[in-house]
């Protein structure tokens, strides 16, 4: 096995190579080991016994955790690969006809917001690190890593803190809102009512597991600069002595990925997504072995076995969402990945060559 990551995790820069142990696949959060430095890697799977809802999954391990015996820093090595785009599960046309029927859930009270996503698939030929190390030199982020687990590739260029602890404090930063400079995405205020639902979310999840009066929003409206896009967070902060079991019981998935409300939009998003997500919208990172953790949201993150790889993005939609605009947006969170997306992805939405 094989496993790299940015050295945001730890404060650090650059990428770092980690030294390994014997990797357990588990079922349960409840199996995750204490006491140990581990690299977690949790499927959005897992929603269906944390919020007690049916949905679509893979057939992938729910839960990978690959002990920690040491990092050390690790320079890109240049390689060799090939990706080709084969398609998406929702392309322009069927992506816009799902924000209609997001908007027409959203007029019968049943959510405010819904987080939609399209899988897009490639073929990969050659070396799936030489992909990361261009993902990542394309845009560097705190919160990549690439696993390498027997035939399964897991790639992921994520800038989103889904729940960092330190001692007693924790910290969430949810992202939404996105556009090419801060001052596109500040001037909407679609996107402003966007993180406003999400980071209210972030404060009733985190309110679950943190002591009485400490839950804060410390930052609100944040936009950060990324090589292709910006991003807006803010920040959430609590106190609290659970453990990672019962914080996760309590929070997963992130609000980001889902909706409001949570439960509901998740079934939703399981009627209007043909795919399963799998590891995408999950979480990973680093539990430490004094209960200290840093957990991503999986977004910018692909995974898959042998020569067939998938990616993964969506957009959060609301009441006033313009359906070609978020299938422009989405198309924009894919170029770090795959810089020639919009070559390959016609007027009509489809992959040329299958149109």
């Amino acid at each position: 096995m094989d496993l790299l990551l940015s050295g945001g995790w730890i404060g650090e820069e650059g990428l770092l190579r980690a030294k390994t142990s014997e990797p357990l696949l588990l079922e349960e959060i409840t199996d995750i080991p204490s006491g140990s430095d581990l690299f977690l890697l949790v499927s959005y799977d897992l929603t269906r016994k944390t919020l007690g809802t049916p949905i679509k999954t893979r057939d992938l391990p729910p839960i990978v955790a690959v002990p920690l015996l040491g990092l050390e820093p690790c320079r890109a090595v240049p390689g060799s690969y090939r990706l080709d785009l084969v398609g998406m599960t929702l392309d322009r046309e069927k992506f816009s006809k799902g924000v209609l029927k997001v908007k027409d859930y959203i007029e019968r009270g049943d959510v405010y917001q819904i987080n939609l996503t399209s899988e897009i698939s490639f073929y990969l030929e050659g070396d799936p690190k030489a992909l990361f190390f261009d993902f990542f030199a394309r845009q560097p982020v705190p919160y990549a890593f690439f696993l390498k687990l027997e035939d399964l590739v897991v790639v992921s260029g994520s800038m989103e803190l889904f729940l960092e602890k330190r001692g007693s404090k924790i910290t969430s930063k949810p992202i939404k809102g996105t556009g090419a400079t801060p001052e596109e995405i500040l001037s909407k205020e679609k996107e402003r009512a966007e993180n406003l639902m999400i980071t209210d979310m972030m404060r009733n999840d985190i309110g679950r597991v943190a002591k009485r009066g400490s839950v804060r929003v410390t930052e609100l409206f944040k936009v950060e600069r990324f090589s292709t896009l910006c991003q807006m967070h803010s920040t959430v902060v609590g106190e609290t002595e659970r453990d990672l079991a019962d914080i996760l019981a309590n929070t997963f998935p992130p609000a980001s990925v889902t909706g409001a409300p949570k439960r509901r939009a998740v079934e939703i998003i399981d009627e209007l997504e043909p795919h399963p997500r799998g590891y995408y919208c999950g979480t990973a990172g680093l539990l430490f072995r004094n209960g200290d953790f840093t957990l991503s949201v999986l977004i910018r993150t692909a995974y898959g076995k042998g020569s067939s790889v998938s990616y993964f993005a969506g957009c959060g939609i609301v009441w006033d969402s313009d359906p070609e605009k978020e299938f422009s947006e989405l198309l924009l969170k894919v170029r770090a990945f795959y810089p020639e997306i919009s070559v390959h992805v016609g007027a009509e939405g489809v992959c040329k060559d299958l149109a």
